[in-house]
């Protein structure tokens, strides 16, 4: 089968697409034919890392020990282990799984569920990873209750337009922060109030939130804890090292010196919240935005398009035009 890989550290030219040996599912895995995937991330955030650092957490000194590259998967089931008990041969499926860039991935039962019938593949495939981050960012991280007012910030990305939509299905009133070109965007997925940034800030005009979800965020946290009511909650996903010590360090000091808290978080994948996002899914209360499609022989392309920044929703990959072998 042809799949994908990270075959050395450098540009995002060193992703390949090689022929590999197909694999066997394990007791608990099933064998998926990956009719599309999507990048998140882990895929891309490898190009803008320093090299040691890459050498550290890729566990290779010459070159990544791993190779597999891509999490989100979607397609149907070609077999399965012996001790899987909810899928069978031809079932529809979705979640997540290491080096789901590839024609054949075996993922683990417990990270697979059905996929809605009233959505494509592609939709599917841009929803594990990055709603599963946006869900709990949310509801766990963000303890977020009906009525409340809710800001998210970098709204305009995979991330982002998921958590506009999903405090939205809890009930909240959501402002966006994204640029001019999807302010649209935000109000066509549910967002009340949109600040475009380039001509506004919503930290200079006095609002207040309750839950704030800085999304790949570059404010200081001081300004996003003045912009919460007292007793509220902002919760920082992604952005820059810098901003991630600021958030692992500081936060929780602060967070103990007064009744606002600041939090990081990180995605724990399982299957009781991709059932969560299948149920949105199915309900439409839950809409992926996609900006484009790449083929699988073009993983590196769409690597590119993300680096350059400003990518609407998420940027999906696909089997199309691959010939099994």
């Amino acid at each position: 089968m042809k799949a994908a890989l990270y075959t050395a550290y450098g540009p995002p030219e060193v992703i390949q697409l090689r022929e590999i040996e197909k694999p066997t599912p394990k007791s608990n895995e099933v064998l998926v034919k990956v009719i599309a995937s999507s990048v998140n991330a882990l895929e891309w955030r490898r190009f803008t890392l320093p090299r040691p650092m890459l050498r550290i957490f890729g566990g290779g000194i010459s070159e990544p020990r791993d190779k597999s590259i891509g999490g989100d998967v979607a397609g149907t089931v070609e077999a399965v282990g012996s001790g899987v008990s909810r899928f069978q041969p031809g079932d529809e499926v979705f979640g997540i799984q290491r080096g789901a860039f590839a024609e054949y991935v075996c993922a683990i039962e417990d990270k697979l569920v059905p996929k809605p019938k009233n959505i494509s593949f592609e939709a599917a495939a841009a929803v594990p990873i990055a709603a599963l981050t946006a869900l709990q960012a949310i509801r766990d991280s963000g303890k977020i209750q009906k009525g409340q007012k809710v800001l998210i910030y970098g709204a305009g990305g995979g991330v982002g337009t998921f958590a506009v939509q999903i405090a939205k299905a809890f009930g909240a009133e959501v402002d966006a922060v994204c640029g001019t070109r999807n302010v649209e965007l935000m109000y066509s997925i549910g967002a009340d109030r949109v600040w475009d940034y380039t001509r506004e800030d919503f930290a200079r005009d006095g609002q207040r939130y309750d839950l704030i979800v800085a999304v790949n965020g570059y404010r200081s946290i001081l300004e996003y804890r003045r912009a919460l009511k007292p007793k509220g909650t902002s919760v920082l996903i992604g952005g820059t090292f810098a901003q991630f010590f600021q958030w692992m360090f500081p936060g929780p000091l602060l967070s103990l010196l007064g009744s606002k808290k600041s939090r990081g978080m990180i995605t724990r994948p399982n299957q009781q919240d991709l059932v969560a996002l299948k149920e949105l899914l199915e309900s439409r209360q839950l809409v992926p935005v996609i900006d484009k499609c790449y083929p699988l022989a073009k993983t590196a392309d769409a690597i590119r398009y993300l680096l350059a920044g400003h990518v609407r929703g998420k940027v999906v990959i696909t089997n199309e035009g691959i010939e099994s072998g």
